[in-house]
């Protein structure tokens, strides 16, 4: 009993009150902004129950098999992710009038919630360390340029963006698995060749590695560029070269390589919005949506209108008028969180993102190998940039793009990619109990 004892994780559950009452509450109050009355049976609300079974379920698996990794990380995602329940469940019945397939949206979502408890619970079965991942970081590469390749020939147009692939039963979005491959592969790469990549020649003022490790930076560079005009989608090539300016600035600390990386990837879009006309529309849309307010400018019109009406407090949840807004359900579900909870509800949920990001780079600082301390550092990059791109695009602060908001936008390809990547940050964060 005493050794049951010192194994619970008393701060996890704790903190998992808070997104448990909420789910629950909040479902409540959307069943009475829907129907007027405070009336309700277990039926109504099996979703929010199942995602507290679940999350309870995860918190005591946790006590029971010792596991001794960060205690906040877990709660922090699971305030997101039930957000993101809430916001789906109380945009179904707009949902529902587009067909039958979004009928039972937030029902999916749970069956997904649900896959991604599944995988969590597998890595902190079957996998003890990270480190062998460093061994195969040429056969992920490998994987994913083939993902890439074949999501850009064979893969499905939807709203301008070849970025799914179709298998008949379901779409799936092979780009979400790559980000995370890319970040596995330059944490090997950037660990293995750490020395060469600090050490230097001298090329007029200027200080470079020698030329055959600069190959991979170059090929970065070229897939972003391809990511742009191939598959239309700014947000995965801002993303993925992102990622690789931090990771390769946390391992160097040579300042020179982001500020050659950021002025090659502004000329690379500028040469692209010059050469490519779809390229030029989007742009073009993001600077005068007024241009063609029942065209392509409409979603970005009522998506601003959504965020101005929610004032300071908001509508109400399940008061408001989100549905309006075209693709709500993952391109502008943070308009949808500010019209209904207001300023203070946008400001809450990005403060849940600063707390997810420090926590993910704290784990980087007392990971125990450079490896591991990259890879931390480059799936909360992830985190990072994916939330900084969708609120600025739903801020007009750039072009809209087909990134998700972690854990709350709607879709399976991305909730699994992102339970992947906690998996792995909980995984790193057990490592210095390891070494002990």
């Amino acid at each position: 009993m005493r050794a049951a004892l010192e194994r619970f994780r008393f701060t996890e559950f704790q903190l998992l009150i808070v997104p448990s009452l909420m789910a629950i509450v909040g479902l409540l109050t959307i069943f009475l902004a829907r129907t007027g009355q405070a009336t309700w049976s277990w039926a109504d609300i099996w979703v929010s129950l199942a995602y507290v079974a679940l999350l309870v379920g995860v918190s005591l698996w946790f006590s029971a098999t010792g596991f001794r990794g960060d205690q906040a990380l877990f709660p922090i995602m699971a305030m997101l992710a039930g957000i993101g329940l809430l916001m789906i469940q109380r945009l179904q019945p707009e949902l529902a009038e587009r067909g039958e397939s979004w009928a039972n949206l937030a029902s999916r979502q749970v069956i997904y919630l649900a896959l991604g408890f599944l995988l969590l619970w597998g890595m902190m079965t079957f996998v003890r360390r990270l480190n062998w991942l460093r061994r195969y970081k040429y056969t992920l590469a490998l994987t994913g340029v083939v993902l890439m390749v074949i999501t850009m020939v064979f893969g499905v147009e939807i709203n301008g963006a070849r970025l799914w692939l179709d298998l008949g039963f379901v779409l799936v979005q092979p780009g979400e698995l790559v980000k995370v491959i890319l970040v596995v592969f330059l944490a090997g790469y950037l660990a293995d060749h750490h020395d060469l990549l600090t050490g230097h020649y001298r090329l007029g003022p200027l200080r470079l590695p020698p030329i055959p490790y600069l190959i991979p930076l170059v090929f970065m560079w070229l897939m972003a560029v391809m990511i742009v005009v191939l598959q239309n989608d700014l947000g995965t090539a801002l993303l993925f070269f992102g990622i690789f300016l931090a990771m390769l600035y946390a391992s160097t600390g040579r300042l020179l390589y982001v500020v050659a990386g950021l002025v090659s990837f502004v000329i690379a879009v500028y040469l692209t919005y010059e050469m490519f006309s779809h390229v030029a529309v989007r742009v073009r849309n993001w600077i005068d949506p007024w241009a063609s307010p029942l065209g392509i400018g409409y979603q970005q019109i009522q998506g601003e209108y959504a965020l101005a009406s929610g004032n300071l407090f908001g509508t109400g949840l399940g008061y408001g008028e989100p549905g309006v807004i075209p693709v709500v359900e993952t391109d502008y579900i943070f308009a949808a969180i500010g019209e209904e909870l207001g300023l203070l509800g946008t400001f809450a949920v990005l403060a849940l993102y600063m707390l997810l990001i420090t926590r993910g780079y704290l784990i980087a600082i007392r990971a125990v190998s450079q490896f591991e301390r990259l890879l931390a550092l480059g799936v909360t990059t992830i985190l990072a940039l994916q939330a900084v791109i969708i609120v600025a695009g739903n801020l007009r602060l750039i072009p809209l793009t087909g990134i998700t908001l972690p854990f709350i936008s709607a879709g399976g390809s991305a909730l699994l990619a992102n339970f992947l990547i906690i998996g792995i940050l909980l995984r790193i964060s057990e490592s210095k109990w390891d070494r002990r």
